[in-house]
């Protein structure tokens, strides 16, 4: 039982010690997109740490459970992990306890993904009700959808016909290749699937809202993404672009006053795009993305480490 054991630490001090490291790099800002890597690396193995240590614990506590996950490994190994005839006393009850854990984060993350389902399809009937399609119009290609409103407001609506949403007063206060630049960053997001990184973060976050590495990992990718997708159009269209649409469509919001406002990382993606700090090197970035991927190599060699060297 000590393999099960020390993956379990492992993840746990993983799951404290990681957001605490990462909230100190200053790095994270000028490369959202590595951010982003390292983030879902993290989560992954302390989500590994825990899934190894459910099934090494259920082949303790049952032989049945046992015989199957070493069904293909030579003799000696399953003695190299001790995991004793029995399994000791608190087998079975950590077995249950991880796989309830993952079943719970299944669960919820099932429930973030149909309730997100639920109200794209609420706001694309809104939509067509709003603004129908005209005579010869394809239902299936990408819209741009002009609305009545005072409020300036973009935003993009995902689904099998993607459509970006435009406020009449957004087309007032977007000039030249502001709206281009908008377009960008929304496709920016459906380009990189950042719905399914945001569904993946609450789902955790909401499941188990006392795990730091959760709470911090629904904090900082509801950041990343909307820095991500700024790269993306500022290349395209220029950070001054960009910057100057985001102050158009949120200058009346109160975004930018001294009280805490509804979108508080608004004027940080401002200030980020207006100081035109460089990127870090090919080789840096490279070095980090390939650090980070082997982050969820380490429960792999705790837990194999044991039945590796029984065959040496």
């Amino acid at each position: 039982m000590m393999v099960p054991a020390v993956l379990l630490l492992l993840g746990a001090v993983t799951a404290v010690l990681a957001p605490r490291l990462l909230a100190r790099a200053e790095w994270p800002e000028r490369e959202p997109v590595v951010a982003l890597w390292v983030w879902q690396c993290v989560v992954g193995a302390v989500l590994l740490c825990f899934a190894l240590s459910m099934l090494l614990s259920a082949a303790a506590a049952w032989h049945a459970v046992r015989g199957r996950l070493f069904a293909a490994a030579p003799h000696g190994v399953v003695d190299a992990y001790a995991l004793g005839p029995t399994g000791g006393p608190w087998a079975a009850g950590t077995a249950l306890l991880l796989a309830g854990g993952g079943l719970w984060s299944g669960l919820r993350l099932a429930r973030e993904v149909l309730r997100a389902r639920a109200g794209r399809r609420a706001r694309g009937a809104e939509l067509l009700v709003r603004a129908p399609l005209l005579p010869g119009e394809d239902p299936g290609g990408a819209r741009l959808v002009v609305l009545e409103g005072p409020r300036p407001e973009a935003w993009w609506l995902p689904g099998a016909a993607p459509q970006l949403v435009v406020t009449t007063a957004a087309l007032e206060r977007l000039k030249g290749s502001q709206l281009d630049a908008v377009l960008a960053h929304e496709q920016g997001h459906a380009a990189a699937r950042h719905d399914w990184l945001l569904h993946c973060s609450r789902a955790l976050a909401g499941g188990f809202p006392q795990v730091p590495v959760f709470a911090a990992f629904e904090a900082e990718i509801v950041r990343l993404v909307e820095l991500a997708a700024d790269d993306v159009a500022s290349r395209r269209y220029g950070r001054l672009t960009i910057a100057l649409a985001l102050v158009g469509l949120n200058e009346d919001r109160g975004v930018f006053g001294p009280s805490p406002a509804p979108q508080p990382h608004v004027p940080e993606r401002v200030r980020r795009l207006l100081s035109a700090t460089p990127r870090m090197s090919p080789g840096r970035r490279l070095r980090l993305t390939a650090l980070a991927t082997l982050v969820p190599a380490v429960p792999l060699l705790v837990a194999f480490v044991p039945g590796l060297s029984a065959l040496t």
